[in-house]
């Protein structure tokens, strides 16, 4: 199983971004391409569309799902995680020993290191997605059975295929995805991916996101400046 291609073909990236998805353009960080050329509407073939309730919450992930210039997916929900860390850092106060930027930059590439559990990260942030979806329980049989279908066309392994079923049929638990962040970063981006495949309007799916924050021991200010990010691909 290739967990890059996973989680780009479950945003909707296509193959485009398997080899390359996670990895800034040549000479350009994570913050310094920007975010604009978003494409609008979901990719053709992406599961998250699927799983998610709201047109709302379908646009917001779709815009992901286009990615950046010379980004895949995965590689623009980085960079949409390192913006916020960054903006939090520089917000607080006696940071003397705050890690350096490049430090800083690398680690929140989705495949820079593994999750807690000694799997891939990315495997996490699709985990995430599918339980964030699933906080107001409107995942049911049909549901489940449309999707199924769907990742069925997937060009993925029937390994990678059986990941996305397993995750679906019983999405994990919230205090499962908290555990699987090995670092702060990993934790900011759980929270993120998380974000993006959620209706904060809808009071299970807030409330999801306000356990899921104390769960990963996240800030205050770095969530603000997390849903801001998340806001800003409305």
């Amino acid at each position: 199983m290739d967990p890059q291609r996973l989680l780009e073909q479950f945003l909707g990236s296509g193959a485009a971004g398997a080899s390359s998805g996670s990895r800034a353009p040549s000479g350009a960080g994570l913050a310094g391409g920007g975010l604009g050329g978003m494409a609008g509407g979901l990719a053709a073939g992406g599961l998250v569309g699927l799983l998610l309730g709201s047109k709302k919450a379908r646009k917001t992930v779709g815009k992901l799902a286009g990615g950046v210039v010379g980004y895949g997916g995965a590689a623009a929900l980085g960079a949409l995680g390192y913006r916020a860390w960054r903006q939090w850092q520089e917000g607080q106060q006696g940071q003397a020993d705050a890690v350096p930027a490049p430090a800083a930059e690398a680690a929140f590439l989705p495949g820079a290191s593994p999750a807690a559990d000694g799997k891939p990260f990315e495997l996490a942030l699709v985990q995430a997605m599918i339980a964030a979806a699933n906080a107001d329980g409107h995942i049911g049989p049909e549901e489940q059975r449309t999707i199924f279908e769907q990742a069925g066309k997937l060009e993925l392994d029937a390994e990678a295929k059986a990941f996305i079923f397993d995750a679906i049929a019983t999405p994990p638990s919230l205090g499962a995805i908290a555990a699987l962040a090995a670092t702060p970063e990993q934790a900011a981006e759980i929270y993120l991916a998380s974000r993006l495949a959620i209706d904060v309007d809808h009071p299970a799916e807030h409330a999801y996101l306000e356990a899921l924050a104390g769960r990963l021991r996240l800030p205050r200010e770095l969530v603000e400046r997390l849903d801001a990010q998340a806001a800003s691909m409305e």
